[in-house]
């Protein structure tokens, strides 16, 4: 029992600032790469590296979270992660050596996996035919912290900054941003509570063997929603370590200008994806058909229709950037924003509704897989290969259109009523998950 009795809403207020704050300190360092790079001689190839390292190890934290969640509770998973990245992203502020801070900032970035642990959380407070709409506000707002910290960090944080204790800007704001992760991890530990009863709570621990996990990990519903969060979630996180950049080496503009741009993208990823979330629950609550092949199957046919959004989108920003119009570049990048944010509500409306008494490890790969986009896609928009820093969005785009295939196989309605038992490893048979909606 925490300190105040918790409601259902309660608990989206808590686990949504929890993860605001989790994706600003995540990607705290982009809008301070110039003066990142210029004090420790980065090239662009090695800012590259930077934006991507920011991914590394949140694919295996993520499934490791969204599993402990189902073990453990979320309150307390939640908590001891934002301690430790408070921890190190206040030890980041004092290094002299870039090997030292990499190192630092590698573990800071581990801020990412508490979303798993969110949308586990706020699932186990949800019916089901309001979990689209929920998760959709829990990650739409929780991943616009990315664009309060392209806003408010390079502000607050301002050129010439002198103190208290550090005289550079980023510096200053790792050390702050840091304080108060821990603060927040001690109220989020101490304000939470695991599910809306005891008898939710223990229908979820109950599923979290090993066993179960593996049986639930390769079904078919799992891996390609895993898949599609790697073009989406994956593509978010690639853009909001990326973009600054982008548009100031791109275009010339200043550092402060170039975050500002940048934070369009993440406003409309971050803001929008509630928007995915409700359009998936009202077409499963009407039984409305928007893809006829996929008859029967609502929340996959919405899904699908926007996972073909974000590869035109993105194709649409290769050719915004060639027109050499920074309005309309950011204008694009807004749009892309717009397609991730749809997608990820959708997939996100889908996950807990298909295993409802195990969203945590089943968020934990997808949440898990999904980040590897933000590892990989970072070192093709740098990539020396590519003739310009306009093209790497279309070949991203290009590696889309298999996934785009294999969802389309695996949403049709004879496999799709089935996704969540029938698996790519094993036999049908194994736990079956329990009808959705219940309200234990």
């Amino acid at each position: 029992m925490g300190l105040i009795r918790m409601t259902k809403w309660r608990t989206l207020i808590l686990a949504t600032i929890g993860f605001n704050f989790s994706f600003l300190i995540w990607f705290s360092f982009a809008p301070f790469t110039g003066p990142m790079a210029e004090e420790f001689g980065l090239s662009t190839a090695e800012i590259g590296i930077l934006a991507s390292a920011a991914i590394w190890l949140a694919p295996f934290g993520r499934i490791l979270t969204g599993w402990l969640s189902d073990k453990f509770g979320a309150p307390t998973v939640f908590a001891i992660v934002l301690v430790y990245v408070g921890v190190f992203s206040m030890a980041s502020a004092f290094a002299q050596s870039y090997e030292v801070f990499f190192v630092e900032r590698l573990i800071v970035a581990t801020a990412g996996i508490t979303f798993v642990i969110g949308i586990q959380h706020v699932s186990e407070w949800f019916e089901e035919e309001n979990l689209g709409m929920a998760e959709g506000i829990y990650a739409g707002i929780g991943n616009a912290g990315a664009a309060a910290g392209a806003l408010i960090l390079p502000t607050v944080f301002y050129a010439g900054w002198s103190g208290p204790i550090f005289d550079t800007r980023w510096r200053a704001a790792f050390f702050y941003t840091g304080v108060v992760a821990i603060f927040l991890g001690i109220a989020y530990y101490l304000l939470g509570e695991a599910a809306k009863s005891e008898h939710k709570r223990q229908a979820t621990a109950e599923k979290a063997s090993f066993d179960d996990w593996i049986h639930t990990a390769t079904r078919y519903g799992t891996v390609v929603l895993a898949l599609a969060y790697v073009m989406t979630f994956g593509l978010e996180l690639s853009m909001n370590g990326w973009l600054a950049t982008y548009y100031d080496r791109g275009f010339n503009q200043s550092l402060e200008l170039a975050s500002y741009f940048a934070a369009t993208f993440s406003v409309a990823a971050g803001l929008l994806r509630p928007i995915g979330g409700y359009v998936s629950d009202v077409l499963a609550r009407k039984e409305k058909n928007i893809l006829p092949v996929f008859t029967g199957r609502y929340r996959e046919q919405w899904t699908f229709v926007t996972l073909c959004f974000v590869v035109v989108t993105m194709v649409g920003m290769t050719l915004a950037g060639l027109s050499g119009e920074v309005l309309i570049a950011v204008g694009a990048g807004f749009m892309v924003g717009m397609a991730c944010a749809f997608a990820e509500g959708s997939i996100f409306a889908q996950v807990p509704a298909m295993f409802p008494n195990s969203s945590g490890a089943v968020a934990g790969v997808v949440g898990g897989v999904g980040t590897v986009g933000g590892i990989v896609y970072p070192l093709v928009y740098s990539s020396a290969a590519m003739p310009n820093l306009h093209m790497g969005y279309t070949v991203v785009a290009a590696s889309m259109v298999p996934i785009v295939a294999l969802t389309a196989w695996v949403f049709r309605p004879k496999i799709a009523s089935v996704a969540n038992e029938a698996g790519f490893i094993g036999s049908d048979a194994g736990t079956t998950s329990a009808p959705p909606g219940g309200d234990d």
